[in-house]
């Protein structure tokens, strides 16, 4: 027996907005007769009405199909942006190349051209279901976002995120050193953005520099500034970036690259915030917030003496540790997400979202650049693709081809003592993702929207994987 919550494809309900009647009721009746529930609207007005009292009473629009000459393209975009889950299809009574092109830049899915022929208007129709389904899922992503789960730009409802952010918030008001780790791409640079925008600083300069970016010669000048003729080509004088950020805030990244001399003068910055520019005599002092970065840890380089113990001490006050994407897969979707909407409005493109298998590409990489990475994954899929809905073709090959590889070495089977056997990593995860699977639904009562959240995948995922394992007649599913 199915599980009550279960919630397979069925009956659509659909609006039907045409200014004519009698076509406003045909493709209604057709629709009622493949299974749907659909109501016609025969104006602007009454289609809004019939939008917005199904919002009030929580029953879904699945699907609006409007003619645009009831109220034009930006009709659609109207209805588009105030019922996100809804898919959207475009009819006229007549057709030109540029009328089908605004209807779809404005946020339909679809076209049609009147009079509409039955397997026409059937095969649309299942596409838009499809793409409700995402964007509904894209709407799920969106209400996951509660208060504590976005900072400025930073998202993530993972636990460890959600810390993280906390801890932001808390630490921003004050005037602390805060030093940050993880691995490169993992958004430390918007960490210390926000830190700065959430402070009493705000208003003042935002200083950031990637220490191991500047050879030494040159990162004692960049950072205290130099006077004429401090070294050769110092030809007149300069300002450094303490100086640059006095008031505000200063973003040093890669702090574990700097030298051990250079270290010492930080050290005295961070002490006394005071500094001679190189060559000169005049002592500079200086308010301001210091924010600092390393992407590999400090202490085994405090340990080897590579990085100076006294200095470490005073910088590592306030610890922010940023984990990598591979340890927030759950975050994958919604990042994804909110990357393709950037894009999408940078390239004036309407992008629906990511079919369930490119989600399910997305979720299962290791993201060896982290965030940076997804960023110009989804980026380049933004660009490339062909349709509205980004699909696993749309994702770079090596990003397919590092999910889909198999497991060369053999894998232990049953106990510690059982048979070595050769197989697939698809292989060798299933009994791990089944009890994976089964201790998630237990926890949630066998309802899948929950397990789905909790587990970072989608619905459709979640079914799929149910159905593999043969857990959608599991005797837990009873009544």
């Amino acid at each position: 027996m199915k599980h009550p919550g279960a919630q397979d494809p069925g009956p659509l309900n659909v609006l039907v907005a045409d200014g004519d009647p009698i076509a406003g009721s045909t493709i209604a009746e057709f629709l009622r007769r493949e299974g749907h529930h659909a109501q016609v609207a025969t104006s602007r007005e009454s289609a809004l009405r019939s939008l917005l009292d199904a919002d009030q009473h929580e029953r879904v629009i699945n699907i609006a199909i409007i003619d645009i000459a009831i109220g034009g393209a930006e009709f659609i975009r109207e209805v588009a942006r105030a019922h996100p889950g809804a898919a959207l299809v475009a009819t006229s009574g007549y057709s030109t190349v540029e009328g089908a092109v605004e209807a779809l830049r404005f946020g339909a899915c679809d076209y049609l051209v009147k009079p509409l022929v039955d397997s026409e208007l059937r095969q649309t129709i299942e596409r838009a279901r499809r793409q409700s389904v995402i964007l509904s899922e894209n709407v799920s992503l969106r209400r996951r976002l509660d208060g504590r789960a976005s900072l400025d730009g930073v998202i993530g409802t993972d636990a460890k995120m959600i810390k993280l952010l906390d801890l932001v918030r808390a630490v921003a008001p004050s005037k602390t050193t805060v030093l940050m780790t993880g691995e490169s791409g993992t958004g430390k640079s918007m960490i210390a953005q926000s830190i700065h925008r959430l402070s009493t600083r705000r208003e003042r300069a935002f200083v950031e520099l990637a220490c191991g970016s500047i050879p030494e010669t040159l990162l004692e000048s960049e950072l205290f500034g130099h006077v004429k003729g401090a070294f050769t080509g110092a030809h007149a004088d300069k300002a450094g970036r303490f100086l640059a950020a006095n008031g505000g805030t200063i973003f040093l990244d890669e702090i574990n690259s700097a030298s051990p001399a250079m270290q010492l003068k930080l050290l005295r910055v961070l002490q006394e915030r005071r500094f001679e520019p190189v060559g000169g005599t005049q002592t500079i002092e200086v308010d301001v917030r210091v924010v600092l970065a390393s992407n590999q840890p400090l202490e085994p380089l405090v340990a080897t003496g590579v990085f100076r113990q006294d200095l470490y001490y005073r910088i590592n006050v306030v610890k922010v540790e940023l984990p990598p994407l591979r340890a927030r897969v759950g975050d994958v979707p919604l990042l994804a997400e909110r990357i393709l909407e950037k894009h999408a409005a940078e390239l004036g493109r309407q992008l629906i979202g990511f079919s369930p298998e490119a989600i399910d590409v997305l979720t299962h990489y290791d993201y060896p650049g982290n965030v940076r990475e997804l960023q110009n994954i989804v980026e380049r899929a933004a660009v490339l693709a062909q349709g509205q809905i980004i699909g696993v073709e749309d994702l770079p090959q090596p990003v397919i081809e590092a999910v889909r590889k198999p497991l060369v070495p053999v894998v232990r089977i049953g106990s510690d003592d059982g048979p070595w056997v050769p197989m697939t990593l698809e292989e060798a995860m299933r009994e791990p993702e089944k009890r994976i699977l089964v201790k998630a639904l237990d926890a949630n009562g066998w309802n899948r929207q929950r397990t789905s959240e909790q587990l970072g995948i989608n619905r459709t995922t979640l079914y799929k994987k149910m159905k593999a394992y043969g857990l959608l007649g599991d005797e837990r599913l009873a009544g």
